[in-house]
């Protein structure tokens, strides 16, 4: 299938499936501004609330290169509008809930009890709204015995169990390089939103949703955290593969790939490729189970004829007979791949500063109601005017609010 095929019944008047979904964030960093980039560019009206100093995100380098923007503003805060609003003044709690009135979700990630102690929790906001939904996204929780200690993603990252299996079976427990936890509780809070707004449609009924990194991340961990509590032990295994013998990164004469068998039927393939066709049925090596009990030396076959070919040669030979290869790449690399690009992940988008940058696009695909970077990251209170007239604040009323430091 091609772009052109997918997208032929295309809509080009929504700006994706959410269009009509109007959204309040009271949100800083990344957990709760990334839950609400996926809603904005599903679709939603994104209003991100700031105080007047603008939210730390906007501050944190690197910056990109030739622009006065940060990396992460650009990237979590895009197809939003900014109000800037400092809710720990009371004129600026009374424009919040009437922002709530015509609201259907919030979606905060402050310290829990923070909200309620500016008059703007969830029984404030359901208060003036019944039904809505009120998204909380926190490192611990709202309730249990950690709620109040301070929550950082390498924090979660260390107390999920996830670091102590990362890194080199030798080595010490290492955080992954990206916002692991920060990414997961974002993405649940998406999801924990979208099923919300399910039942509120259903039913009329509103509800508080409480997201906890930790958990999220402990959801994540693909059964682990079952089998820990059942006395089994995980290992930790590098670069290796529990469920596939052999798998590895390898070396290339030209760079490193990650290849792996998965199935018995890939191994036969993997032995006539590597010169050793007789392996192909040998007992020791044609199940997994007899793979996983001759692992080194499997690991050592494979990665003898991989060090005699280059990368392009290794990725043709293996793919061509649906054994799994991938090329070791660095983020440079990815960001000029043409399949990266044939996909979308980097759309051109002005800045705020007029400036321009390739910014990370969406990864879910909609061939009815497409969805993209419609807007970079907005300036702070770049759209303050505009939503404070939607609520019917005057002129007049704007510019009090503004000299008063409340906007």
């Amino acid at each position: 299938m091609t772009k052109a095929e997918f997208y032929r019944n295309a809509r080009t008047d929504l700006p994706g499936p959410l269009a009509g979904v109007k959204v309040v964030e009271v949100a800083t960093t990344w957990a709760g501004p990334i839950c609400c980039a996926v809603l904005a560019d599903l679709g939603a009206d994104v209003i991100k609330l700031e105080t007047p100093t603008g939210e730390v995100g906007r501050r944190l380098p690197p910056f990109l290169p030739g622009t006065k923007v940060s990396f992460m503003h650009a990237t979590a805060n895009r197809n939003k509008r900014s109000l800037s609003l400092d809710l720990r003044q009371p004129e600026a709690r009374d424009i919040f809930l009437k922002l709530i009135a015509r609201s259907d979700l919030i979606v905060e990630n402050l310290t829990p009890g923070m909200m309620d102690g500016y008059g703007a929790g969830y029984e404030a906001a359901r208060a003036v709204k019944p039904d809505i939904i009120y998204v909380s996204i926190s490192g611990w929780g709202q309730f249990g015995p950690y709620r109040e200690r301070v929550a950082y993603d390498p924090l979660a990252q260390a107390a999920s169990g996830f670091m102590s299996l990362n890194g080199d079976p030798g080595g010490i427990p290492t955080k992954a390089p990206t916002y692991l936890a920060d990414d997961l509780g974002g993405m649940h809070g998406a999801i924990g939103a979208l099923a919300a707004l399910r039942h509120r449609d259903r039913t009329g009924e509103g509800q508080h949703v409480d997201v906890a990194m930790l958990d999220s991340i402990l959801f994540q961990s693909n059964g682990l955290l079952t089998l820990a509590a059942m006395g089994v032990e995980p290992t930790r295994m590098g670069n290796q593969f529990g469920l596939a013998v052999p798998a590895n990164v390898y070396s290339c004469r030209d760079g490193r790939v990650y290849a792996g068998v998965l199935l018995d039927s890939q191994w036969k393939a993997v032995a006539g490729i590597i010169g050793h066709p007789e392996l192909a049925e040998d007992p020791q090596f044609a199940t997994l189970m007899g793979r996983a009990a001759h692992r080194e030396a499997c690991d050592a076959l494979l990665a003898s004829w991989l060090a005699e070919h280059s990368q392009e040669e290794a990725i043709a030979a293996l793919s061509s007979h649906g054994v799994p290869i991938a090329p070791v790449s660095s983020y440079t690399q990815v960001a000029h791949d043409p399949h990266v690009a044939e996909r979308d992940m980097l759309k051109p988008t002005r800045l705020e500063d007029a400036s321009e940058a390739p910014i990370t696009g969406p990864a879910a695909k909609f061939s009815r109601t497409p969805t993209t970077v419609r807007a970079g990251a907005p300036a702070l209170g770049q759209h303050s005017e505009e939503i404070l007239a939607e609520l019917g604040l005057d002129a007049g009323a704007r510019a009090k609010l503004k000299a008063a430091g409340i906007i």
